[in-house]
């Protein structure tokens, strides 16, 4: 069996400040702990069994792991995340906008919005609906969704104009043939053409802020509502862009339907099973991913990442080669990732745990296979009525997702 092992094709970047320095340390040093425990653990097995003060010293080391993991994150996300101060000099029209929408979130005064939409049918979208978010303040939210939603941060991401996105593809090239220098070339069959259709559902959150807060002149209202909303969209968007079932919402890639990877076509999200129903196979346990990985073609697999769950990691960190290594490796530092035979290991919590006919793992070139459409604009809805004494701001964006490319990722069953 060959050695699926290869090195990671990301640069490893030092870790900047004191304190990630010192969660890397901890989180490669609770790792080295896990190992051995884990060896004791099976050499207990092979004697007489496990000791279950093993498994609950193992379980101990496993959540501190997974705590680790989080202030990594923490850590890294907090190092994406600039504040909106430090946004490039605005334009004229764009700190006039950004003037007129603090004036409505702080006071809701809409009359300079109101001004501004009767000039440029642009930039307000009435009271009814609400008014766009200035442009940074955009910019920001996008950005923050993209450090929080695990499939949002891997897909590709189009901002359109229109509610739905129409991508044409090729079920069938033009035909070719070879023809001697003098024989008769013969009319060719055209290409055929389809279509894949994105459209963009709308995604809200409902932040709520009190007075004392809209009226402190040092509060960054934009930067504020940024913030208030991340955490809302982002988990919403993150379920449905893996199991959303397309009504009123994007579709998720494990919605389509599955095929396994012998009989798979276009249309299809190809599934490799692991042989055994709800675990990895006792005997052979690695063999499952490196089937998934090599079901993948070359082009797709140079930027592939595994996709799953915490608790499908915890499992893949036992795992082992034919030669005794670990399969699963820490991420180097604050903002990397951990790797899996030496691929990325991206985390979702909306990615199914490890059950009979579950598809606990996705592996493929997410760039390629998902697409995440965003229409541009934000648009926010003050309400200071519904919840007195506080101000309710409905935010609204229209997101819509679904996979564009069924040959760019592959999935993994625990099923026999």
């Amino acid at each position: 069996m060959p050695n699926p092992h290869r090195a990671p094709e990301t640069k490893v970047a030092k870790p900047e400040t004191h304190e990630e320095r010192a969660a890397a340390a901890e989180f490669l040093a609770a790792f080295e702990s896990y190992k051995e425990a884990n060896e004791t653990r099976l050499a207990e097995i092979e004697r007489r069994g496990a000791d279950p003060l093993t498994a609950e010293k193992m379980a101990r080391i496993d959540a501190a792991l997974d705590a680790h993991q989080a202030r990594l994150d923490a850590l890294a996300t907090k190092a994406r995340r600039p504040a909106l101060g430090g946004a490039p000099e605005r334009s004229a029209s764009e700190a006039a906008h950004a003037g007129a929408f603090d004036a409505y979130v702080r006071h809701g005064e809409a009359g300079g919005l109101k001004a501004m939409e009767a000039k440029a049918l642009t930039a307000g979208t009435g009271a009814d609906g609400g008014y766009l978010v200035p442009f940074e303040a955009e910019v920001e939210i996008g950005r923050r969704l993209a450090v929080l939603s695990p499939v949002r941060a891997l897909a590709s991401v189009r901002t359109i104009g229109a509610g739905t996105y129409r991508k044409p593809f090729m079920t069938s090239g033009p035909v070719a043939g070879w023809a001697a220098e003098t024989a008769a070339r013969p009319q060719t069959d055209s290409p055929v053409l389809a279509e894949l259709a994105f459209p963009a559902m709308e995604l809200y959150a409902m932040p709520a802020a009190t007075t004392a807060l809209l009226e402190d002149a040092r509060v960054n209202v934009e930067e504020w509502l940024a913030g208030e909303v991340e955490q809302s969209f982002a988990s919403q968007e993150g379920t449905a862009f893996v199991s959303g079932d397309g009504v009123g919402k994007p579709t998720g890639f494990l919605s389509y339907t599955k095929a396994a990877e012998s009989a798979w076509s276009w249309g299809k999200v190809g599934v490799i099973a692991t042989g055994a129903a709800g675990a990895f196979p006792s005997a052979t346990p690695a063999d499952p991913l490196i089937d998934l990985v090599y079901a993948l073609k070359a082009p797709y697999r140079q930027n592939a990442t595994f996709l799953m769950n915490r608790r499908t990691q915890a499992a893949a960190r036992k795992l082992k080669d034919e030669n005794g290594n670990y399969l699963w490796a820490p991420p180097p530092g604050a903002g990397q990732s951990a790797s899996l035979m030496g691929f990325p290991v991206a985390e979702s919590e909306d990615m199914p745990d490890i059950a009979a006919d579950a598809h606990a793992i996705a592996f493929g070139d997410f760039r390629r296979f998902y697409l995440v459409v965003d229409r541009a604009g934000v648009r926010v809805l003050r309400d200071p009525y519904s919840a007195k004494p506080y101000v309710l701001f409905y935010t609204t964006k229209r997101v819509g997702g679904g996979v564009q490319d069924f040959d760019a990722a592959k999935l993994l069953k625990f099923a026999a």
